[in-house]
This record gives structure tokens, C-alpha cells and sequence, in this order.
């Protein structure tokens, strides 16, 4: 059944198109995903798709009686408590509390809409959206701030959904799991892929390798009509006028414009970071009147530190970098930051932008009178084009405004990260340019996220919240707490009396030690490995090279004797941080 039939429909934007033409057709049991870069109209393509605005040119049909829920990214929750704003679309009262609770939100039904985050309100609304009796579903990024549980629920609700489904996510896991098609905005123009992420990243490449092979057959016989063309005035005269518009359009043709002018550059020079970065001692912080959040936290950060900190929603992990920043004052233990140290947040909310500044003015500065050409590269290598420099910040996509806030974040010249849900809204491009980034910044990255394939690329170690205020440290990066956390699952649905929490206890060592204080004994130890490691393999070149020089022989000899015996016991040294690690 033919749900939404959307022929040539065309929307444009202040000073240039969004898309021209677009035509797409939706029904029933089709897995759609949506994808493109930030600006290029996915959110206003829903609006258009579901009736809430009308195209520049083109036509949208609607099967008749067709039932649409839809989330989109500003949802308006009315001005009841959580359960009038969910149980007013319809759906069964067992469903709701379920559906509630499956997304974190059980136990707040009675709570006013108000009162909720912005985090919180789009849990409700994805709720509201995913209970609607509905024939076609349509989510704007739906996993902004779910946790890893509600996302593989999420999952599962989705594969089992027996109508239609449109899908605006960055989360490349959803993408490959949940759809079957992917819709690719680009440069105004519409494509369709045939499976799921991995056909789109494969039909695009193709589509750019098609695109370079004809523009430089385009090259090629632009020469060949060029020199026709310049035979002589006399020649010319007998060329057939046809012949010769046709080389001068193929002349004055010029290759489709890339997608975005240049490269990303997220390197702006980062200053140097000693090796006393950031230590908790013992870190506790508690609200009012409430049980701690998080207690006993020890933790010594690296200077190239690339730690995640996972856990449930509400645990405290965005309340944990309020606390290393300074925002929030910890309410037992101390915690302190390096001399060197120059440390910018990038949280949820972001910097707060004035929604009638231009981009260049909050790059620059609300009083300046016009960028200067430092800061026009600054804003083009972030993507933003002389156009999108002097637009009102109000005009631009959520990706857009999020980019905006990195860039200033960046800008600042950090050696030390905090990135609280970095990739929310952020697109698939830029997500992998950032992640690239943080790959060689030559600083410390201490990330909170739910997006797994963020995790997985980016971070070595996490922090672990259970919720019940323990906190601790897993080596091994993303891939060893999904282990955890699959595990303690299992065993919480196969003993129901047992409870399991969703993080391993602070272990002790049998001489008291916490586990974070073994762990940074161990990077100092690979580093001091690594450093006398360089110089071994210098003193063994200088040995090859001294030949049957005898006393350079000798020389060499004795340098390289306490070397080797100094990274033997290294190593015996390693070997027990090691067990006593995994004790």
C-alpha cells in the first residue's frame, strides 16, 4: 500500500535551494533511512512529507485515511504532566507505562512536561510518537539521548514495526540494522540506495568515481573542441553554427560543485600538556537532599587520555564532567587540574547562541564590524561558505548550530576535551572527520556518549556508572563494557532475584589500591618502555655502525648494558600491574 507519493517537490532557503525536484514514494514495509549533511533539508523534507509545510513547487498525496506519528527534532509536549502527553495520540495504558519505561522515563508519568530537559522531552516525545496508532512512522534522530539499552530496544521495536518507517539518524548501527533503503540528499538532488549503510557509503562512492571519470572525459574532449575552435577566423565561418555552440557550451562547462568547499580542519594547534593533567581523589557529588550520584571516584587522567564514561541515563556522567570543568563543585573529595592544563566543555546544550546573530559575529564577537580573512578561513574550513558566514544563526539546521558550537569550542585551543553527547545532530561526514580528529589530537579526551560506533573508534577505557552511585574503570574500550553489559543482562533474566548492576564494583587489590590508580601505574610504565625502547634501538644502530672499532665498541656497550636491564625489569613490572589489574 502506497502511503506518501511525494512528486518533484522543491524547498528553498534564504539565499539558496535546500533541494530542487525531489521525488520519493513510501509504503507500507519499507525501511527508509534519510541521510545527508547538515543543511541539506532532511528535517524540512519531513515537514513537507507530513503536512506541516507546504513545498516552494512539486506535489505530496497522502494514501487516504493513512495514520502518520512522527517525532520531530522541536517537539511540543502541550503543557500537561508526561502521561497527558503521551496517552492524548491513543494507545493502550500497559503499552504507554512500558514504552515509558523501556526509554527511562518510567516513574515520571506524573510529572509536569515543564519540568522535563530537553533530553527528557524527546524521550517522551519518541514515547508518544512510537505508542500512536500509526501506519507510517517518521523519527528525526530518535537516539539523541537514549542510553545503549534504549537503543537496542529501540532497534527491536523498529524490526518489528509493520508499517512504513522514515528514519533521520546519525547512529550508523540503527542505520544498518533498521533499513533497507537509504534517500541521500545531496547538492539539492535526491538518490536512492538499495540497502543499508553500507550501500550508501558504496553507491556514493561509486556516484563521486562516476562524477570524476566524467568530468575529466568532459576535460579531454573540451580541448579537442577548444583547438577546433581556434583553426582561424576563415575556418570558422564554415562551421556549422550548431558545431559551434555546442564546443562553446562543452568549453564554458564546469564540474558540479563539491558537496562542501575543502576539507574539515579541526586542528587549530594545541598548546603542550604536561604530565599532571586532572586527579580525583576520592570525588563524591550528591543534590540536595538526594543519595550521591557518585561516590569514591579516583581517577588520574593521561595526557593522551581517551577515556568514555557509559552508563544508564540519570547516573551522573554529564554531572561527573560538570564536576572535572569546575562547574559543579564536588561535594566530598577533591579534584585537581594541572598547571598546564586548558580544558573546554562541549556539553549537550552547547554555547548558548543568540538567535539573531550572524555566524561570522559569533565566531568573532558581537562587537566586531566584520571578520577579518583569519577568520574567514576559520569559518570555511568548518563549512561554513560566505553565504552561511552572514546568515542569522535562527536560519540554520540543528547539525548546523551544533557544528557552530564545536567550531567555537575548538577555536579555543584545548589540550583538554570534555564532550559530553558530541555527535547529537551532528552528520555522518563531520562525524567521521571528528572522530579522525580526536584519533591524533595530542591532548587528553574524556567523551560521554551512547553512539557505539563513536565508542568504538575513540575511546581505550571507560568509566562505568551502575546508578547506584559505584563507578569504575574497564579497560578495553566500548567492546568490553558491551561484553559486561550483555552478561550482566543475561544473568539478571536468567536469576530474577539476582540483582546484576550495569557496571563492575570498585575492585581492591589485596594491598587496597583501587584499580584507576593500577591503571595509570601501568601507561607510565609502557611509556618509560616505550621511551627506553627508542633508545635500545639507537645504541644498537651506533654499535652496527662502530664496525671493528673496539673502543666505540666498548663505548656503546656499556651505554646499552643498563638499558636493557632497565627495560627488563619493566617488563617484570608490567607483568604484575597487569595481574594485579585483572585481580
Amino acid at each position: 500500500m502506497i502511503l506518501i507519493d511525494a512528486t518533484d517537490v522543491t524547498m528553498i532557503r534564504p539565499g539558496r535551494d535546500l533541494f530542487r525536484d525531489v521525488s520519493v514514494t513510501i509504503s507500507t514495509g519499507d525501511r527508509i533511512g534519510l541521510v545527508g549533511l547538515n543543511g541539506t533539508g532532511k528535517s524540512s523534507l519531513i515537514d513537507v512529507l507530513i503536512g506541516n509545510r507546504e513545498p516552494e513547487s512539486g506535489s505530496v498525496r497522502r494514501g487516504r485515511d493513512v495514520r502518520i506519528a512522527a517525532l520531530d527534532q522541536n517537539p511540543d509536549l502541550g503543557s500537561g504532566t508526561v502521561r497527558d502527553a503521551v496517552t492524548h495520540v491513543g494507545g493502550e495504558s500497559w503499552e504507554i507505562d512500558a514504552v515509558l519505561d523501556k526509554l527511562g522515563m518510567g516513574g515520571r508519568e506524573d510529572t509536569p512536561v515543564a519540568q522535563l530537559s530537553g533530553g527528557e522531552a524527546k524521550r517522551v516525545a519518541l514515547a508518544r510518537a512510537l505508542v500512536h496508532p500509526s501506519d507510517l512512522l517518521i523519527l528525526d534522530e530518535p537516539t539523541n539521548h537514549l542510553d545503549v539499552d534504549a537503543i537496542e530496544w529501540l532497534e527491536k521495536r523498529l524490526s518489528a514495526y509493520k508499517g512504513g518507517l522514515l528514519l533521520v539518524t546519525h547512529d550508523r548501527h540503527v542505520l544498518d540494522r533498521v533499513t533497507n533503503r537509504v534517500l541521500e540528499l545531496d547538492r539539492g538532488s535526491a538518490f536512492v540506495h538499495e540497502g543499508g549503510y553500507d550501500a550508501y557509503l558504496e553507491g556514493r562512492a561509486l556516484r563521486e568515481e562516476q562524477a570524476a571519470q566524467a568530468e575529466k572525459v568532459r576535460a579531454n574532449l573540451a580541448r579537442t573542441e577548444l583547438a577546433w575552435l581556434r583553426r582561424g577566423a576563415p575556418a570558422r565561418t564554415s562551421k556549422a553554427k550548431a558545431r559551434i555552440r555546442s564546443a562553446t557550451e562543452i568549453v564554458n562547462a564546469r564540474p558540479q560543485e563539491a558537496a562542501r568547499s575543502g576539507s574539515l580542519d579541526l586542528h587549530f594547534g594545541t598548546p603542550r600538556l604536561g604530565n599532571d593533567v586532572i586527579d580525583l581523589s576520592n570525588v563524591e557529588f550528591a543534590h540536595p537532599d538526594h543519595d550521591p550520584l557518585f561516590r569514591g571516584v579516583q581517577l588520574a587522567i593521561d595526557p593522551r587520555e581517551r577515556l568514555g564514561i557509559v552508563g544508564s541515563n540519570g547516573t551522573g556522567k554529564s554531572t561527573l564532567l560538570d564536576v572535572i570543568s569546575g562547574q559543579r563543585e564536588p561535594t566530598n573529595g577533591t579534584v585537581t587540574i594541572g598547571s598546564t592544563v586548558v580544558m573546554e566543555l562541549f556539553d549537550q546544550r552547547g554555547i548558548e547562541l543568540n538567535p539573531q546573530m550572524r555566524v561570522w559575529q559569533a565566531v568573532v564577537g558581537e562587537d566586531a564590524v566584520k571578520p577579518d580573512w583569519p577568520d574567514v578561513q576559520l569559518m570555511e574550513s568548518f563549512w561554513f561558505d560566505s553565504d552561511a558566514q552572514y546568515a542569522p544563526i535562527e536560519l540554520l539546521s540543528g547539525g548546523e548550530r551544533r557544528r557552530l558550537q564545536l567550531l567555537i569550542t575548538l577555536a579555543r585551543k584545548p589540550n583538554v576535551l570534555l564532550l559530553d553527547e558530541p555527535t547529537n545532530d551532528l552528520d555522518l561526514d563531520t562525524l567521521r572527520v571528528l572522530e579522525g580528529f580526536l584519533e591524533d589530537f595530542p591532548g587528553a579526551v574524556i567523551v560521554v556518549s551512547h553512539d557505539r560506533a563513536f565508542l568504538e573508534r575513540t575511546v581505550d577505557d571507560v568509566i562505568v556508572f551502575d546508578g547506584g552511585g559505584s563507578v569504575s574503570r574497564l579497560p578495553g574500550g566500548y567492546e568490553a563494557y558491551d561484553k559486561l553489559r550483555r552478561s550482566q543482562n543475561a544473568s539478571s533474566k536468567n536469576d530474577s532475584t539476582k540483582r546484576t548492576s550495569d557496571a563492575p564494583k570498585k575492585s581492591k587489590n589485596s594491598g587496597g589500591r583501587s584499580a584507576s590508580t593500577i591503571r595509570h601505574e601501568l601507561k607510565t610504565v609502557e611509556k618509560d618502555m616505550a621511551r627506553l625502547d627508542k633508545k635500545r634501538t639507537t645504541l644498537t644502530a651506533d654499535l652496527e655502525a662502530a664496525g671493528s672499532d673496539h673502543e666505540e665498541l666498548m663505548r656503546v656497550s656499556d651505554l646499552l648494558t643498563p638499558v636493557v636491564a632497565e627495560i627488563e625489569t619493566l617488563e617484570e613490572r608490567w607483568l604484575e600491574l597487569s595481574e594485579e589489574a585483572d585481580s
